[in-house]
Formats: C-alpha cells, sequence, structure tokens
C-alpha cells in the first residue's frame, strides 16, 4: 500500500517539520501556489464532506453533530471563496500569506471532518452512518496526502487531523473490531507519509528542473542579445529593442541614432593585440554607456562600432550628446601600462526627418559614417538627402573600378623628370590612368581616393607597380623609375615583399625605382611603417619626399628616413601663392638638400622663366607640363630615344637659352 522511499521514517518525519527551509524561495513560491491551481476539486470534494455531515446531523437529530455540522460548512464555504481569490489575484499576496491561509483552513475543516466521523462511532449511530462519515474522513485524508504533496507539512497535518480522532474513537470503544480499526488507521499513517513524500520529491525535482532549464534559457537569451567583451548589447539586442523605443516615442520627441566607428582600431590589434583592442573597446563602451545613463540604447554593432538610440525632445540635444561623446574618445586610454589615443568618427540621423522606421533610420546613419570618415576621420556628420546620391555615385565608381582591375582597364602613364643643368630625362613618374568606356577618362583625383576608402588602393598600388617595372626594364640603365605609395599600401601585410618581387620579376634592379611618399604617411608611428621603410632600404630601393610643403613639414623627417629626392609642391611654383616668399622657400629648401646631398624637384613647372628660376634657386631636377605631360609607355620610350639620338636635345637647347 505504501511507497519504499530513500530516507528512514524518523528522516521523513524530521523534513516534514523542517524540509520547508532547505527549499529556495522561487521553488516554494511555485509549490504554494500550486495549492491554489484546482479550486473546483477543492469545491467538490468540500461539497461531498459538507453533504454527508448534513445528512448525518438531520437523521441523527444530534445538536453537537448540527454545531458541527455548520462549522465545517462555514468553513468549506470560506476555502473555495479565499481559494477563487487567491488563483484570480495570486502575484498580489506573499508567499507567507499564502501558506499561512491555506493552512489555516485545511486543518480547520480535516479537524472538523476527523471529529465528526469519530463522534459518530461515540455516539454509537447506526452502523452505515458511522460507514457513511469513517470512509469519507479516511477518504479525504488520503487523497489530500496526494493533491496536496506539493506542502507535505500541511498534507500530512491534514490526513493526521482526519484520522487520528477516528483511531482515539475506536481505541476508546474497545472492541476487537474497533481496536483492530484503530491499527489499520495508524498503519496507514506511515504509508501515506511514504507515498506523500514521493510525490514532493517528484514535484520538487520536476520544479528545479524547469527553473534551471529557464535559467539556462535566460542565460542563453542574454548571451544572445549581448556582446561579451563590452556587456553591452549586441547586434540582435538592438534590434530587440529599438523597435519599441521608436513605437513608444512621446508627441514632440524624435529618435536620435547616433553610429560611431573608431578610427585606426585594426592598427592597436595589429600592434598590441586582441586583447588590448578588447580593453579599448570595454573602456568605450563604459564610456559612452556612462554618457547615455538610462536614457537609451548603446550597443556595440560590430567590431569597432558602436550604435546608440535615443529620444529626443530638443533637436540640439544630438548635436550636444555628439560632442560629448567625440570628447570622451579623445581621452587617452591607459591598459596595460599603454597610453593609446583613440578617435573616431559619428554619423547621425533622426526620425523622422531622416526617416520614419528603424531601418530607414540605421541605413542614413551609416551613410552620415561614411561621409564623416570620408571627410578625414574625427568628425561627426548628420545625414543629408545629398549624401545618399554620392554614396550610390561612389559606390558605383567602386564596383566599376574594381572590374576595372580585373579586366585590365587602366593604363599606366609616365611623366618626365628633368635634369635641370642637362635637360636630360633623370627619371619617369609612373601614374595611373583610368578611361571609362562609357565616361571617358576617369581622373585620378576622383578614382584614387574611393580605392583608398574600399581597400582596392592596395591592389591598385600593387599593379602599377608590377607593370610600370616591366616597362622601366627596357629604358637605359640611369633612367630611374618612380612610383607613388599610398599609406594603405605601405602597411598591408607584406607590402615591401610584394614590391621586392615585383621587381624581381620585372628584371629591374632595386636601386632603380624610387618610392614617392607624402609627409601624412609619417604622422601615425607606426613600426609598419618603419619596417618597410627599413626592408626596402636594405635592397636599395630609393624613397623620395612628395608634395613638401603641403603637409605636416618637419626637418624631423628628412633627417630619420632615408630620402634621395624632396619633391616640393607645385603650389610653391605655379599656384596662386607663387611670388617672394615661396622663391624664398625653394632657394631655403634648395640650399638644405644640397648640404645634406639630397635633390630638390621642382614640380608644376610650366613655363621656361619658372624652369629657370628653380634652377637659380638650387633646384636640381623639374617635373611639369613644359617639359611633358605624362604619356603612354611607348611615347616614354620616343623621347628617351629622341633624346639619346641628340645631345644635349630640345629640353637642354631651351635650359640653356
Amino acid at each position: 500500500m505504501g511507497s519504499s522511499p530513500s530516507l528512514p521514517f524518523s528522516h521523513r518525519l524530521t523534513a516534514l517539520f523542517g524540509h520547508g527551509n532547505a527549499l529556495s524561495e522561487q521553488t516554494r513560491t511555485v509549490l504554494v501556489r500550486s495549492l491554489y491551481a484546482r479550486p473546483r476539486t477543492l469545491a467538490i470534494a468540500a461539497f461531498n464532506g459538507v453533504a454527508s455531515g448534513a445528512l448525518v446531523a438531520f437523521l441523527s437529530g444530534n445538536s453537537l453533530l448540527c454545531s458541527l455540522a455548520f462549522l465545517m460548512c462555514s468553513i468549506a464555504i470560506l476555502r473555495v471563496v479565499n481559494a477563487i481569490h487567491m488563483a484570480d489575484k495570486p502575484d498580489d499576496i506573499s508567499t507567507g500569506k499564502l501558506e499561512f491561509a491555506y493552512r489555516f483552513g485545511a486543518f480547520s475543516y480535516a479537524a472538523t471532518l476527523g471529529v465528526f466521523a469519530g463522534l459518530t462511532m461515540t455516539l454509537n449511530l447506526s452502523p452505515l452512518l458511522q460507514v457513511l462519515m469513517i470512509s469519507n474522513a479516511i477518504g479525504y485524508g488520503i487523497g489530500i496526502s496526494a493533491h496536496n504533496a506539493a506542502r507535505p507539512r500541511i498534507a500530512l497535518g491534514q490526513l493526521l487531523l482526519a484520522t487520528l480522532p477516528i483511531v482515539a474513537a475506536a481505541v476508546s470503544l474497545g472492541t476487537p473490531a474497533s481496536i483492530l480499526l484503530a491499527i489499520n488507521l495508524f498503519c496507514l499513517i506511515p504509508a501515506m507519509i511514504g507515498i506523500t513524500f514521493s510525490i514532493f520529491r517528484t514535484l520538487n525535482k520536476s520544479i528545479t528542473a524547469a527553473q534551471r532549464s529557464d535559467e539556462m534559457a535566460h542565460k542563453m537569451e542574454t548571451l544572445a542579445l549581448t556582446d561579451p567583451v563590452t556587456g553591452l548589447d549586441n547586434r540582435v539586442g538592438l534590434d530587440a529593442k529599438i523597435g519599441p523605443m521608436f513605437a513608444s516615442l512621446a508627441d514632440g520627441q524624435k529618435l536620435g541614432l547616433f553610429w560611431i566607428d573608431l578610427d585606426r582600431f585594426k592598427e592597436i590589434n595589429d600592434l598590441h593585440g586582441h586583447h588590448t583592442g578588447d580593453a579599448v573597446l570595454h573602456e568605450m563602451g563604459i564610456r559612452i554607456a556612462a554618457l547615455l545613463g538610462d536614457r537609451g540604447i548603446v550597443a556595440r554593432f560590430a567590431g569597432d562600432e558602436f550604435v546608440i538610440a535615443r529620444p529626443l525632445s530638443d533637436p540640439r540635444e544630438a548635436s550636444m550628446l555628439a560632442s560629448a561623446i567625440m570628447r570622451e574618445m579623445t581621452r587617452p586610454i591607459r591598459t596595460d601600462g599603454l597610453r593609446l589615443e583613440v578617435e573616431g568618427s559619428i554619423g547621425i540621423a533622426t526620425s523622422p526627418d531622416d526617416g520614419t522606421d528603424t531601418e530607414t533610420l540605421m541605413q542614413h546613419a551609416d551613410i552620415a559614417l561614411f561621409h564623416a570618415k570620408a571627410d578625414g576621420r574625427r568628425q561627426m556628420r548628420f545625414f543629408d538627402p545629398a549624401m545618399t546620391r554620392a554614396l550610390a555615385h561612389r559606390r558605383d565608381m567602386e564596383s566599376e573600378l574594381r572590374m576595372a582591375l580585373r579586366r585590365d582597364e587602366l593604363s599606366v602613364y609616365f611623366q618626365p623628370i628633368v635634369d635641370l643643368s642637362t635637360g636630360r630625362v633623370r627619371c619617369f613618374e609612373a601614374l595611373v590612368r583610368w578611361f571609362h568606356p562609357e565616361r571617358g577618362e576617369i581622373t585620378p583625383d576622383e578614382f584614387i581616393p574611393i580605392a583608398e576608402e574600399c581597400g582596392a588602393i592596395v591592389t591598385l598600388g600593387n599593379w602599377l607597380t608590377g607593370h610600370a617595372a616591366r616597362v622601366a626594364a627596357n629604358w637605359p640603365d640611369d633612367v630611374q623609375l618612380a612610383v607613388n605609395l599610398s599609406p594603405m599600401q605601405i602597411k598591408a601585410p607584406g607590402a615591401a615583399l610584394g614590391i621586392l618581387s615585383a621587381l624581381k620579376d620585372a628584371q629591374l634592379p632595386p636601386e632603380r625605382l624610387e618610392l614617392e611618399v607624402t609627409e601624412n604617411l609619417f604622422l601615425e608611428d607606426s613600426p609598419a611603417i618603419e619596417l618597410f621603410i627599413e626592408e626596402l632600404s636594405a635592397a636599395s630601393v630609393r624613397f623620395a619626399l612628395d608634395d613638401f610643403g603641403t603637409g605636416y613639414s618637419s626637418l624631423g623627417y628628412i633627417n630619420q628616413w632615408p630620402f634621395s629626392k624632396i619633391k616640393v609642391d607645385r603650389s610653391f611654383v605655379s599656384g596662386p601663392q607663387a611670388g617672394r616668399k615661396s622663391d624664398a622657400i625653394i632657394r631655403a629648401v634648395s640650399q638644405m638638400g644640397k648640404s645634406l646631398g639630397i635633390e630638390i624637384v621642382a614640380e608644376g613647372l610650366e613655363t621656361i622663366d619658372q624652369v629657370r628660376a628653380v634652377r637659380d634657386a638650387g633646384c636640381t631636377l623639374g617635373q611639369g607640363f613644359h617639359f611633358s605631360r605624362a604619356v603612354p609607355d611607348y611615347q616614354a620610350a620616343l623621347l628617351l630615344a629622341e633624346e639619346r639620338g641628340t645631345a644635349p636635345g630640345d629640353w637642354g637647347d631651351r635650359l640653356a637659352g
């Protein structure tokens, strides 16, 4: 009849009065509330007991039984009403109050029912009435042991209160049959205790497993929505929150979307490792989140990009927040003994002006960010519809440029650099030209910046170097080849090896190649740049400083790096600022070059007077339309052939004039 519990009976009794403290509050709450889960069952059981008691009291005519029947009916009604009330509002009442209310009603009803059944025996009512109430009380006790096994103390308390008065009455009668009844009922109690605890353990395990499953599901959901590096929302988390935020905007409010990109973050990872990069992202996330507070959403969208969504009551708030973010980004970050300076760009879009849904707003903030980075980084830009057209044009250009590289539609032209004392060609600068089949010639000023932004400049630069080297290999040995290099090309992995391989394939000696770099390259203290220059210099490749005077000019560059030439920018020779001051600057640079053994090239020479002026100022080489525009490789070969066939050549005659 009973179960085979794993714990000894004495331990189960101890658990009966002490297990509640061992349960977690969450599990206890679930178990207690399960008592109220079936008010209809409670009502049926109460109706059965009340009806039986009322019938026995009426047939017996005993005033005490009538009072007990009334009491039992009142308790039953209160219990049913209470159960229905608690079931409708379970979250408004504490677990302790729920358990106390249920225990009080349950114990009161069970005790009244047990005493009523015991009295039918001691009052010696008819056997049928005794059987009716005794079976009712015992059945109630057995049934409630399983029904309320979620709280064993309540279930077994009801069992004892319903059966022990019957045991006491049977013992008091003293007949063999009543004594045997008392013994059977007494043996029933430990069996029901085992059954109750068996059910309780099963329920407890099921609830615990369900809770663990819920906790695991919650953790998985949190992981799915959270960026592990910063602890902020990730892209999925942002998508889950931004829609409701958009929908809950109050009248007059706008939603501001700020798309942030850390400039040159990849270099931090490459130079200091991903651990340092993660530390930078974490710190930046903390700073941005602190600025935002609880007034919006901040998410790490991807890589080194953050996205902020925030309701705006005043249009000026967007500019104020963006400025505050810029200030926080530029504050140095200290990690692992390093002091890192990080900058960023911000693209901003606001609803409803820039979009009436999150997808459009995100697209426009992304476009604004693109233009912020294109304008020189460390910028913030608000979206403007004109940006969409400009971006579409740039993306079309980017796609067509990549196709032109694959189809070999680009050309290499060569512009001579002439010795101002002899008029002989000393070098040709290789320049890329793009003749589009539909648009005609596209100037380098238009497609080179696009190539740098999309990363195609590396492929383009390698192609230019290889193609030009193959052409230059056919020139006289004393004619050099000059090639412009982009900073992105220099910092690309294996850049130096790629150039040396191109020279080897073209069979062009390294000392005949001269790589032109601009001053802006040295604004970054990058070991990759230093290594690049050292490797190629060791292989006898030469370097020239291009566009001198237009950037952050520093004599430190000239002293630090092995430049064989300095090219004075055309603005000092033929630009609107050319004049006495620029002549003095050219003369000073030329004198410095002479002292250091560095040749000075004057760019932008268009007239013979300009040629004479820069030659008199001390420049040794010249380049410009006065000598020749950039020409295809076959015309460059013709220039060399004509020059070597007539000495000193036409340019020399004109220079001597």
